[in-house]
């Protein structure tokens, strides 16, 4: 495995209100501490912002995935960021904050027909942009998992091969990542569902 990759990963989902909406306040209101944790996390490289809004730079112009046409949204929560492995990435997001979030997704989000997200590795210089992720997330929902686009459940190394995940390794990191989260955990867990 080429240790000096970065594994990148791409979520997408669609709400089943507008985002200013009381029926997604949850989620609103959980977004800067989601992000806050993950800066903290273990293993995390860095994240693209959105265009045209304070704060982290866009990796390039946002795009989104065809399951959003006929949603009635131009726009759907989505995420792209980069990892040094796919521990650190599975310690964030099974556990803690980005846990409690997955938690209430289901009041917030439709149930998607697509994969809840995406992930492949880039060389060590290389940071994708959201044109590159969605062609990610359609071929996984086209294809299957592969060493192109797959899923925690069929994970694939750096070098091609399907690989197993190191849970010790997980619980360990998500333990490191609770102590320097334990102030946001404990606020997302006072904010309305």
């Amino acid at each position: 495995m080429n240790s000096d990759a970065r594994l990148a990963m791409y979520n997408f989902g669609l709400h089943v209100a507008p985002f200013e909406s009381d029926a997604v306040e949850g989620f609103r209101l959980r977004e800067p501490a989601n992000f806050e944790a993950a800066r903290r996390a273990c293993g995390f490289v860095g994240r693209s912002g959105y265009a045209g809004e304070p704060g982290v730079r866009s990796w390039g112009p946002q795009v989104f995935p065809r399951f959003i046409e006929g949603s009635g949204f131009d726009a759907a929560p989505s995420s792209l960021s980069l990892w040094t492995d796919i521990e650190s990435l599975m310690a964030f997001s099974y556990d803690g904050v980005h846990a409690d979030a997955l938690k209430h997704a289901r009041n917030w989000n439709v149930k998607p027909s697509w994969p809840p997200l995406v992930l492949w590795w880039v060389g060590p210089h290389h940071r994708p942009d959201w044109a590159e992720a969605v062609e990610r997330f359609e071929h996984l929902a086209d294809h299957g998992p592969s060493a192109r686009a797959f899923t925690f459940k069929a994970p694939f190394g750096s070098d091609g091969a399907e690989i197993g995940i190191d849970r010790a390794r997980v619980k360990e990191l998500a333990a490191r990542n609770a102590e320097t989260q334990a102030d946001l955990l404990a606020h997302v867990r006072t904010l309305k569902v």
